[in-house]
This record gives C-alpha cells, structure tokens and sequence, in this order.
C-alpha cells in the first residue's frame, strides 16, 4: 500500500509520516518512508538549489523538476510494493498539482505526467491555514513559504483534490500526538480486512 502525506510546509508531514512508519513497523508491517523532494538525488540537488534562490527556474521547469525527482524513484517505489512493504510518503504526487496550479498552471496537465508513477491507495491531507504554517517556521523559510498568498491557493488546490479523489482530511492544528492518533485510526480501518 501507498499512503501519501499532503499539506502545506509546516503541517507536519515529515513528522507524522515518521510516525507513521514507526508505528506500522512496530504493529508487525514492513513499512518504508519516502520523502519528496528527494534532496539525496541529482535533480533533489537542483531543486534545494533553486528553492534557496541559487538558480532561477520558471514555474513549468520547476514543476517538471518535482515530478522527475518522483520518476527518479520510481523502480525503488514499485520494488517496495511488490516486494510487499507499505510505503509512506512524505509529499507526492499531489504537491505539485497544487503548487503548480497555485502558479497557473493546469492541473490536468500536473497529473498527466505522473500518471505513470505508483498512485497512492490512501491520501492524507494534514490541513493547515497558511499563516500558521509561517508561525510555525520564521525563520529560514525558501520562496514558496514566504509567499501567503500563493500558500493560500496551494491549500485551495489541495481541498479541491481532497474532495474530487476522496482522500481523508485531518485538522493539522492539533497536537502532534492527536494527528497521530486520527492518521493511525484512518490508517488502520483501511488496513483491516472488511
């Protein structure tokens, strides 16, 4: 199974689907995390490069660069699943339909050339207003999260996602230990055999 975490930076992605992971692990399942972007590759070198301000991409090239970042893990995401582990994943293919229409960009088109990564079973929206985002992060911030306005129309693109695929939404403003609990009892019933 594929499970992806999405949410604004500052949500608690990264957190929770630790978490996550952890617990699946400690109830018996082999579970892996994959993050995205994936700052240990080629292209996740030049997407931190570009998002600290050292290169200059336009809102296309750095969408293509998010969804190639994706297809450069492709074969280790797919050996994971068929090799039977659950694979949570820390932002995926939804990230960059939300931040590339929040750019302008077509959604349609976002999710036409990520057609042919692993689609995720279960969606978690870790929802979240984005000036708590930047309360929660003020300093050392790269240029998306400075920018409300463009958060503003991220967490638009992501509730429309959320409620044409069915993904399961969780207040982010909780305490980390109560998202946790409301993700593994989500996690959980999609897990139990009916």
């Amino acid at each position: 199974m594929l499970i992806a975490i999405e949410g604004l930076d500052q949500s608690g992605k990264a957190t929770q689907a630790e978490r996550l992971r952890d617990q699946l692990r400690e109830g018996g399942a082999r579970a892996r995390l994959a993050s995205f972007p994936d700052y240990g590759t080629s292209i996740g070198e030049e997407i931190a490069r570009a998002l600290q301000g050292e290169r200059e991409y336009g809102f296309e090239a750095m969408q293509l660069l998010y969804v190639a970042n994706r297809y450069e893990r492709k074969a280790d995401l797919e050996r994971w699943l068929v090799g039977g582990l659950t694979v949570v994943c820390d932002r995926y293919v939804a990230s960059s339909i939300a931040y590339g229409e929040a750019q302008g960009l077509d959604a349609s088109w976002l999710a036409d050339i990520q057609r042919f990564l692993p689609a995720p079973e279960l969606t978690i929206l870790l929802d979240i207003d984005p000036e708590l985002a930047a309360e929660r992060k003020a300093t050392g911030r790269d240029r998306y999260e400075r920018d409300l306005a463009l958060l503003e129309r991220v967490r638009d693109s992501y509730t429309r996602q959320a409620e044409q695929a069915d993904w399961v939404s969780v207040n982010g403003d909780q305490t980390k230990d109560a998202v946790t609990a409301e993700i593994m009892s989500i996690v959980s019933a999609r897990l139990s055999p009916a």
